[in-house]
């Protein structure tokens, strides 16, 4: 008896979804996204404020988008994330579907239902990919595990009350995690 073929699904199968429900691809695979937490709202605010206004002081061509913002990471048709916070530097790299490549920095903010992905095959799909810096931000475990993908580091760990340097940036950005009043 043969056995029964997995269904592989595109990002065609993304687009159909209904409205309002969200979702990631990998490698042919549909992630149900849930609504994000207010703690988990009340980070990405305030890394936004803080990235925007360096990236405006610097008058630099690299630009935040926040999630919901399309990443096709291996511009393929089976590979479709929504990083909670990307920087991309090449704006080439936008299009009106999203980002056709990887961004140059990617933060994603743990919840229970993404914890295992985030650490896991995400973490090995942006290295892939070509993202430079990686940040997983777990607010339930009091940890930011920055991965340093340009510079082959493995990672190193900081709490919610520390300031972070950017790698990216040569540590001229420094995220301050107190400042977020979580």
């Amino acid at each position: 008896m043969p056995l029964a073929k997995e269904r592989i699904y595109t990002v065609e199968d993304i687009e159909a979804l209904p409205d309002g429900q969200r979702a990631e691809l990998i490698d042919g695979e549909i992630y149900d996204m849930a609504a994000p937490s207010p703690v988990h709202q009340f980070i990405i605010s305030g890394l936004h404020d803080q990235i925007s206004s360096y990236l405006a002081s610097q008058k630099g061509k690299c630009r935040l988008l926040l999630s919901p913002f399309a990443v096709f990471l291996n511009q393929d048709d089976y590979n479709y994330v929504e990083p909670d916070l990307s920087v991309v530097c090449d704006t080439s790299k936008i299009s009106g579907r999203g980002c056709e490549g990887a961004p140059d920095w990617v933060i994603e903010i743990v919840s229970p239902t993404t914890r295992s992905r985030d650490y896991g095959i995400k973490l090995f799909k942006y290295r892939m990919a070509g993202v430079k810096e990686y940040w997983i931000i777990d607010p339930s475990e009091n940890r930011i595990a920055v991965y340093d993908f340009e510079n082959e580091s493995m990672y190193t760990a900081y709490t919610l009350s520390d300031k972070v340097p950017v790698g990216i940036y040569d540590g001229d950005l420094q995220i301050d995690f107190s400042a977020l009043n979580i």
